[in-house]
């Protein structure tokens, strides 16, 4: 999915902007149980590329991805994971 820069489109869950955000507007399935709210890691992604055009990952999101399945060195939860630049990401099975 391309997104232009600036004009990311919203679904209105998660963070604005955030991956999880972005992924819905464009129709991409990705889990959220919990509404986006970070209480939860069901959005649980492996970013492949352009971790550094994400935003920074705070305390609670880091908490809260210990209990992720799959956890990776580059794993964030796409709900809390604003994106301002190129990212690739995997969705864990």
């Amino acid at each position: 999915m391309t997104v232009e820069s600036g004009a990311s489109p919203r679904a209105g869950s998660g963070r604005a902007g955030s991956l999880l955000d972005v992924a819905l507007a464009g129709q991409v399935r990705l889990t959220h149980d919990c509404g986006g709210s970070g209480a939860c890691t069901t959005c649980h992604v492996v970013v492949r590329g352009g971790w550094e055009n994400l935003s920074r990952m705070g305390a609670d999101e880091e908490d809260r991805l210990d209990l992720a399945s799959g956890l990776t060195a580059r794993s964030r939860l796409a709900c809390q994971a604003v994106v301002r630049g190129d990212v690739v990401v995997e969705i864990p099975a």
